[in-house]
């Protein structure tokens, strides 16, 4: 089957658009905040209000951080509309080669001989264009990349879900505690304040009220080099899902532990809107303020207040120093708030930590689907696991001809016949195929759902489906 395959370079099969690059100091960056991601060498790094590039390009760094500890490149592939810095080769493949493919076969690239200089390790266009690729026939090419793509959509369909979530707390924060339009309280009476109208029974307060600053000081000689680790570069701008970070590695410094469930707020720059909700116990660096709300039903209003544009502005405008601003806490716990009635705090927090709940899990199922995936892609791109006579259409891998196999546990309610569906596995006794369920579940409905609009199969089936797709991706794992 390898010998089928191609040596070449990765400039023989790419077009080049470093051209197009600007590069954008962080003042200049301040002052053109917008909605476009602006990419560095490894990461978007801020959001601007214009954009260079409009559709799906490979971005390779190019200086600093240039490979990993593997010895291949950083890459990230952008797609949409995007500003990139000088830092990044920004490149497309040729056609017919897809650039969703030559991300993956980069992937598995080692490029340590190809990097000049050691202060500043640095990839030159010279060295990026010569470095030698294994490429197979163009079948192959889409089949591997379909499979690839199939973990990447379900992984993107997961981080749509967490926007949605987030998205979700944010409007029901400002229905109930900015327009205060609560449910059951439209006859309340509205009464003066110094923050304008208010429903009775209200109080004003200010952010101490509600939350404390956490410091467990921790030296680098006491952690464990297994301890997750985030650091500034791990928090995400404007969303409350920490899904990034490392294990420590190497630390010189003293760092900050934290409790699953705090709140991590990067003081450095504060307009860079760093704020999330831990999912696991960790350390972080000494410039994250830790947050703990002082009441379990605080967390709500907690979050709501630290993670608002209005408390990120407070936290700007008011932050000390020029090049490197920090907030600071003893002016922060100052913010002014409103604080409902208990009943009302406990119902809210309820409510968002069921949310929060539901992101960490998709954070979880996430690094899972990355993890499965990475163990994937050295097999298929090396050509250990051999995908050249797999039936793969637009919706990722389908039986060959004469029907799927079926392991013989889940014959009791999976089937699989050439004659219905051509052979895809269905749930015995319907024509609903197993990638039809799953594909429902990816797109967020729960099995209750499933259950009542498909009245014909039972929870059971599902949990089948699950087991298929859990089998079918140890098979191809294991070769």
């Amino acid at each position: 089957m390898m010998n089928s395959w191609t040596e070449t370079t990765l400039g023989e099969v790419i077009e080049l658009y470093d051209y197009k690059r600007i590069p954008l100091s962080t003042q200049q960056r301040s002052q053109r905040q917008g909605e476009y991601p602006y990419y560095g060498a490894a990461r978007i790094i801020d959001s601007i209000d214009d954009y260079i590039f409009d559709g799906k390009y490979l971005l390779i760094a190019e200086d600093g951080s240039v490979i990993t500890t593997e010895g291949k490149p950083v890459l990230q592939l952008a797609e949409g509309k995007f500003w990139v810095s000088n830092h990044a080769h920004v490149i497309q493949a040729k056609s017919p080669i897809s650039t969703d493919f030559l991300y993956f076969a980069m992937s598995n690239v080692v490029i340590s001989g190809y990097i000049t200089g050691t202060a500043q390790p640095k990839l030159s266009q010279r060295n990026l264009k010569a470095i030698k690729l294994s490429l197979p026939p163009l079948s192959t090419q889409r089949k591997i990349a379909a499979v690839l793509s199939a973990y990447d959509d379900l992984i993107e369909n997961n981080t749509r879900r967490i926007e949605i979530l987030e998205e979700i707390v944010a409007a029901i924060y400002r229905e109930w505690f900015v327009e205060f339009r609560l449910p059951g309280h439209e006859g309340v009476e509205m009464v003066e304040s110094e923050l304008g109208l208010m429903p009775q029974g209200w109080e004003v307060g200010t952010l101490g009220d509600l939350a404390e600053s956490v410091r467990r000081n921790i030296k680098p000689s006491d952690i464990n080099q297994e301890t997750p680790y985030f650091g500034l570069e791990h928090l995400p701008r404007k969303s409350i899902a920490l899904s990034d970070w490392d294990v420590v590695d190497s630390i010189n410094s003293a760092k900050l532990a934290f409790k699953k469930g705090e709140i991590l707020f990067g003081k450095i720059r504060p307009y860079f809107h760093k704020v999330g909700v831990a999912p696991l116990d960790g350390i972080c660096s000494s410039d994250t303020i830790v947050i703990r709300s002082k009441r379990n039903e605080y967390f709500a209003m907690t979050l709501s207040c630290v993670s608002s544009e209005r408390f990120i502005e407070y936290a700007t405008t008011t932050s000390q120093g020029t090049k490197m601003p920090r907030a600071d806490w003893k002016v922060l716990v100052k913010y002014p708030v409103i604080i409902p009635p208990d009943q009302i705090t406990q119902r809210f927090s309820s409510f968002v930590r069921d949310i929060v709940n539901q992101i960490q899990g998709l954070i979880f199922r996430n690094r899972n689907l990355r993890q499965t995936r990475d163990l994937l892609l050295p097999k298929l791109i090396s050509g250990e696991i051999d995908v050249s006579n797999l039936k793969i259409g637009t919706n990722g891998i389908q039986p060959t001809k004469g029907g799927a196999h079926i392991p013989d546990s889940l014959k009791d309610w999976l089937h699989s016949d050439e004659n219905i569906l051509g052979g895809k596995p269905v749930i015995r006794g319907t024509r609903l195929a197993v990638e039809f369920i799953l594909e429902l579940l990816e797109h967020g409905w729960s099995k209750e759902q499933i259950l009542e609009n498909y009245p014909d199969i039972e929870r059971k089936d599902i949990v089948a489906c699950l087991v298929y797709q859990q089998k079918a991706t140890d098979a191809l794992v294991s070769g």
